[in-house]
């Protein structure tokens, strides 16, 4: 910037500061205040620099200054062109304004740009950003001819709001059109909306297909395989993104420690860490909660410790990790003082997620009573996470009494899952009140629900395997069988005891 003035000083000195190309090229500069400045001097400025200042606000922010500069340019009666459009759109895509946009939409049409596909695209762009999929399909139907980015904007808009088999049905129409970002499209749609086998699914047929995935690629696919537990199919992903440069992108390596950390591999997550040379806040997240779910509180809290000695300020979810890790420390006292100071020392108010590790915190010491009163005295509704999570601590201390206050809330938000009254049934089981046992397998009969059958997910050679109770669909079930047949008896020689503290009063379980 210091050069920059010195040029710009220069040409004052020398009458020449308002050339066409001068003034275009200081608009370029990084330092968008000085930029404006540089416009606000010009001399009856021509369309093509109000064009390149609106790109530059597009682009850079505050998106805002784009429609006030698009406002001056109207009142002065100049007319916008095909390339005013797709940076104003960009704007209001960023600004989430479909109001604006569609005011666009009428100027666009007007002034005859609704056939050209790059203004098209970027109207189809901004109403799916903004969440008006009907206007955005209808852009795309209207268009005389379609390029790739138009059929990936719609794929995206679907993809992102949930609406997977509308974006699926359009990907299938793109057929050989198709690229890495229409791909990854869809991955990152099924991966954000729950569906993980799905985008491990495209992330696999994308690459036998010959596409090279990007980073975003990677970085979408990344949490389906640490939701799957898919650990092979994670550490070849590690291994590609390394070889193609894309492992210093940071929402790629923070990826990479989340998904070592929910697949058992915390000191693979530890090691990815350390190797990411600028972190940021989600990236000692990621580890802080990492070691504390896997019960390495110790580091975790010293973690926490480094990470504002480093110069980060901690967010509500570093204090989920923290609160987690007291948790598995059964560090009470701590906790309680983490949980205050989160408001004193940085701001920060309590959340949902925050009164649930408390409530998790405190029943799993056994003091469930203040665990209830803290939950009665949430400024906020309690919701079937807060309330489970007591339910749960009732069952490990076989509190009936806290139990059945946990789980008629329970009954009363999720009346249609069958988890909640397996566990009541199990706390009356524990305490042999058989009669409370017999009143929930009648209001379980009353509703028709059935305990859902339990299964297991095993990859093998990047592909993952299901296995339901007494499944016999799988080809080696006979195998499978006969060794856990071997593996019981051997447990029962080395003096395994079954677990039959919950027993039903007729031997049969729920």
């Amino acid at each position: 910037m210091n050069r920059i003035r010195e040029v710009h000083a220069y040409a004052l000195r020398n009458g020449v500061e308002q050339t066409k190309f001068l003034i275009t090229k200081l608009l370029e500069i990084p330092c968008i205040d000085y930029a404006r400045a540089i416009f606000d001097r010009a001399i009856n400025p021509e369309l093509f620099l109000y064009n390149k200042l609106i790109q530059h606000y597009s682009s850079h922010g505050p998106c805002e200054q784009c429609l006030s500069l698009y406002s001056s340019l109207c009142r002065l009666g100049r007319l916008p062109n095909e390339y005013t459009f797709p940076f104003m759109l960009k704007a209001c895509a960023s600004l989430l304004s479909a109001g604006d946009g569609r005011n666009l939409h009428t100027h666009i049409v007007k002034l005859g740009f609704g056939s050209d596909v790059f203004v098209s695209t970027a109207m189809i762009d901004m109403y799916a950003k903004s969440g008006c999929l009907e206007d955005a399909h209808g852009v795309f139907d209207e268009m005389p001819e379609r390029d790739v980015p138009s059929w990936n904007s719609l794929i995206g808009g679907y993809a992102r709001l949930g609406r997977l088999s509308i974006a699926k049905e359009l990907f299938d129409r793109m057929g050989y059109r198709r690229n890495v970002i229409s791909w990854t499209s869809v991955v990152s749609g099924y991966a954000q909306n729950g569906q993980y086998h799905e985008a491990v699914d495209m992330y696999v047929k994308m690459v036998e297909e010959g596409l090279k995935p990007n980073h975003v690629t990677i970085a979408s696919v990344l949490p389906a395989c640490a939701h799957l537990g898919a650990l092979d199919m994670g550490e070849r992903i590690d291994v590609y993104a390394r070889e193609n440069d894309y492992f210093q992108n940071i929402f790629v390596s923070n990826a990479l420690v989340e998904m070592y950390a929910k697949c058992g591999k915390i000191d693979s997550a530890r090691r990815v860490f350390g190797e990411i040379a600028e972190k940021n806040v989600c990236s000692w997240n990621s580890m802080i909660t990492g070691l504390a779910v896997h019960g390495r509180w110790r580091e975790a809290l010293t973690l926490f410790e480094d990470m504002q000695s480093e110069g980060f300020i901690p967010d509500d979810i570093t204090f989920v990790g923290v609160l987690c890790a007291c948790t598995h420390g059964g560090l009470v006292k701590q906790g309680r003082q983490y949980f205050n100071f989160m408001k004193s020392r940085f701001g920060i108010s309590p959340k949902l997620e925050h009164y649930s590790c408390m409530v998790d915190l405190l029943g799993r010491a056994g003091l469930l009573r203040e665990a209830y009163e803290m939950l009665m005295k949430m400024p906020m509704k309690p919701d079937s996470v807060v309330w489970g999570t007591l339910l749960g601590a009732c069952s490990f201390h076989a509190n009936v009494e806290i139990g059945e206050a946990a789980a008629e809330k329970l009954f009363e938000l999720e009346p249609w899952n069958p988890g909640n009254y397996v566990i009541m049934s199990n706390i009356y089981a524990a305490r042999g009140r058989w009669d409370g046992v017999a009143r929930i397998r009648l209001r379980m009969k009353g509703r028709s629900l059935q305990k859902a059958a339990g299964y297991s997910l095993i990859e093998e050679d990047g592909i993952l395997h299901k296995f339901t109770v007494e499944d016999n669909s799988h080809p080696y079930s006979y195998q499978i069988y006969r060794l856990l047949d071997e593996l019981t008896s051997q447990m029962k020689l080395v003096g395994y005891v079954p677990t039959v503290e919950f027993e039903t009063v007729d031997g049969i379980s729920l």
